[in-house]
């Protein structure tokens, strides 16, 4: 696959992103680190990794993990096909980690392979699958301005404080206190600055890398309202809250497409009579080879799910189309998009045939398809 162009950051700033991944998930329990756990087949990490990678205008992407997980990192991103990563040994804990990922843009004895230093650096957790580019864009403005910016989100519950004996101490004003999230966004040189000047003490039992530029850069940080999806997975539950997820956006509807012959458009628009009661679903009639413009409106309201209604014949000489348009759109890059061809045989004899080259092919397409992210499924109907 050729590289895709970047995009303009926002205010014409260099942009990279540091992934801290070294957790071990004590608080997940169970022997994979939650990073690592499966979620719809795919690593918890990957579906990050993509979130960044699918931002164009983010030039490199370091992860960041234990020792022990870097060849399992490394198969992840060959797997999965991610982009513009670099695999980095983490510490012992979250903010050596995060040193050491910022270490690889600035330190050459530090990796064999320096990357270009940015203007920006986003910090974001590697168990945080959810977040928008509308969200990342923010904070990258706030700290171009500002030098340091977060994401923070309401109080769900009080937060209270207990004395020496076990009883309450104090309770804070949840109206006044937010909960900080990821991403957060700094200028380069003032939270490289922060790390270099950090104790150990700070190194090893510190959290909060907007408290680190404020204490030793005298940065004050920008604070943006983050959106309700920016969560952590922590506990084993949160898996299933993610799938959840993931499974919500991909069948929130489908697109029924045949292409202009009467034949088949009459089958295209009988499906969603059947499907209507199910799911959200439209269908159109517009031909695949033309590059239509009502289908690129289609893709960039990033549907998830296809349904394509064509003669066995063409259908994948037609249906290579959408495929270009999708990968083309980078949809594909955070979830799986799902492709259903019914292929509808009209023969004039009436007689039922497909050949061996034809169902070779057929497969051939479906695994170049999922590489990139596509699943394709195929139903042949004899038609009379």
């Amino acid at each position: 696959m050729e590289p895709r162009s970047r995009g303009a950051a926002p205010g014409g700033v260099s942009v990279s992103a540091v992934l801290p991944a070294g957790g071990s998930g004590e608080r997940l329990g169970g022997a994979t680190p939650k990073q690592f756990c499966a979620v719809q087949g795919r690593p918890l990490v990957s579906y990050a990794v993509r979130a960044m990678e699918r931002i164009s205008w983010i030039s490199d992407i370091v992860v960041v993990v234990s020792p022990e997980n870097i060849e399992t990192m490394k198969t992840i991103i060959e797997k999965y096909g991610h982009n513009r990563v670099t695999v980095v040994e983490g510490g012992i804990t979250r903010h050596r980690s995060i040193f050491n990922g910022l270490r690889v843009f600035a330190e050459n004895e530090f990796s064999s392979h320096l990357l270009q230093k940015p203007e920006v650096v986003i910090i974001h957790d590697a168990v945080r699958p959810f977040v928008e580019e509308d969200t990342v864009s923010k904070v990258v403005m706030a700290a171009k301005e500002h030098g340091a910016a977060g994401t923070i989100r309401p109080l769900v519950s009080t937060v209270i404080a207990s004395a020496a004996d076990g009883c309450l101490d104090h309770s804070l004003e949840r109206a006044r206190y937010r909960a900080s999230e990821m991403p957060q966004a700094f200028l380069f040189d003032i939270i490289y600055e922060a790390y270099q000047q950090c104790t150990d003490y700070d190194l090893d039992y510190g959290t909060e890398c907007l408290h680190l530029a404020l204490k030793y850069c005298k940065t004050n940080a920008k604070l943006v309202e983050g959106t309700p999806d920016l969560w952590k997975v922590t506990y084993k539950r949160d898996l299933y809250a993610a799938e959840s997820i993931i499974k919500d956006n991909l069948s929130q509807q489908v697109y029924v497409i045949t292409n202009v012959k009467e034949t088949l458009a009459q089958v295209g628009f009988l499906l969603p009579e059947s499907l209507k009661s199910q799911i959200k679903v439209e269908a159109i009639s517009i031909s695949l080879s033309k590059n239509d413009s009502c289908l690129q409106s289609i893709i960039s309201g990033q549907c998830y799910n296809f349904v394509c209604v064509n003669d066995k014949r063409w259908a994948i000489q037609e249906t290579q189309e959408l495929v270009d348009m999708l990968e083309k759109s980078n949809i594909p890059l955070l979830y799986p998009v799902v492709l259903i061809l019914v292929h509808l045989d009209i023969p004039e004899n009436n007689s039922f045939s497909i050949g061996m080259e034809d169902l070779t092919m057929i497969k051939k397409f479906a695994r170049e398809t999922k590489k990139k992210n596509i699943l394709v499924y195929g139903l042949l109907i004899q038609y009379k």
